[in-house]
């Protein structure tokens, strides 16, 4: 079982001091958080996209790069990547370099995004929305799986004979989530590749959640990738946790109030009752997140956003060593207790090598357009 935490990158105003961070900050801020979280003991650290104001990661794989080069051990994943506005042979290149780089502590979360006018920024029509990521996920699957591809779909410029590089390290691709809140297709997506499917359940009440990871269970084993509960699973969470539940309530309910995302809507209690997000004592957040598998089964991925709503730096990493220092290490026990055996953790870099039968460079080397010889034969 995998926990850690994602972050959308929003620039809010703290409205206890009046303040907005700039974009240096929240940037920079980044980088603590990904560096706290292995610190305490998490396993993750995931950044959203997003290409309009009021957010700032506009390029993951520059910030996880960077963060690659600062960490030892965290995985470096993303709360999305846009797979419907992002070119896939861009996708397939940046993301191997990344891969390289981090030793391969990398995964992707695939997604369509919540913002409408980004797709015409891009070129792309939102009625196009889904038809997007089916063909091209279709198209970067096959750029890391085959070293010449020959292409032609309806979104972008056929390929005759391309071959992205750098090529996966090792020869195997990144593990891919499948992100999403309300979209029955994506779960049939994740399901028909046999990849992961993450759910962002931070706004929905529990009886959605249940009924998307069902949906991606039975059509998982449907399409034959194995038992419906070896199925590899994801859940969004969120809290803000004190030791005393009323100290807690106190000093968010002003950042719940006006937040962006949820602000001037239903009441923090609403809200809580209806949704995952706690607030409370870190016991209370063990009850509640410990009780999920109830409603998805065991499951493989836990990530919580805690960083935003103008919410300082400082008070995010105390909640962080909060998460890391009570709640996972209680949840972790809660969660293992009666996991049956044969279902899996959560993909690694190390153990899809291991399923590929071990790994291999997959260099291509330049082909002389005379004689058609590899570099290495030329040489030879």
């Amino acid at each position: 079982m995998q926990f850690g935490v994602f972050s959308v990158g929003d620039v809010t105003l703290d409205p206890t001091t009046g303040r907005t961070p700039t974009e240096n900050e929240r940037i920079k801020a980044q980088v603590a958080i990904a560096r706290k979280v292995e610190e305490v003991g998490l396993d993750v650290y995931a950044t959203g996209e997003h290409h309009n104001p009021p957010f700032m990661p506009s390029s993951p794989t520059t910030l996880l790069g960077h963060i690659a080069a600062l960490t030892e051990r965290i995985v470096l994943s993303t709360a999305t990547t846009l797979i419907t506005t992002n070119d896939p042979v861009k996708i397939a290149e940046d993301y191997a370099v990344l891969q390289h780089l981090a030793d391969g502590r990398v995964d992707l979360m695939m997604g369509r995004g919540n913002t409408g006018p980004v797709y015409p920024w891009f070129g792309k029509d939102i009625r196009d929305g889904i038809a997007l990521a089916v063909e091209n996920y279709d198209l970067l699957r096959r750029l890391w799986r085959e070293d010449t591809v020959d292409w032609q779909g309806k979104f972008r410029t056929p390929l005759q004979s391309f071959t992205a590089t750098p090529r996966p390290l090792d020869g195997v691709a990144p593990f891919v989530w499948h992100g999403s809140i309300r979209t029955p297709e994506i779960a049939e997506q994740a399901a028909y590749y046999g990849d992961g499917f993450f759910h962002n359940n931070i706004f929905w009440p529990l009886s959605h959640t249940e009924q998307m990871v069902q949906l991606y269970r039975r059509r998982f084993e449907h399409y034959g990738h194995g038992p419906a509960d070896t199925a590899v699973v994801g859940l969004g969470g969120q809290f803000f946790a004190r030791k005393n539940s009323q100290d807690a309530v106190a000093e968010f309910r002003p950042y719940f109030d006006v937040a962006p995302v949820y602000g001037h809507g239903p009441s923090l209690e609403e809200f809580t009752a209806a949704t995952p997000l706690t607030v409370g004592s870190p016991q209370q957040v063990i009850e509640r997140y410990a009780a999920m598998r109830e409603h998805v089964g065991d499951y493989q991925r836990q990530l919580f956003l805690i960083d935003h709503a103008g919410l300082p730096l400082s008070t995010v990493l105390e909640q962080i060593e909060i998460l890391g220092g009570e709640i996972v290490p209680a949840l972790r026990e809660e969660l293992a207790l009666g996991r049956p055996a044969h279902v899996p953790d959560a993909p690694t870099h190390a153990s899809l090598v291991a399923a590929a039968g071990g790994g291999h460079d997959g260099t291509v080397h330049a082909v002389d357009d005379v004689t058609g010889r590899r570099a290495e034969e030329v040489h030879a």
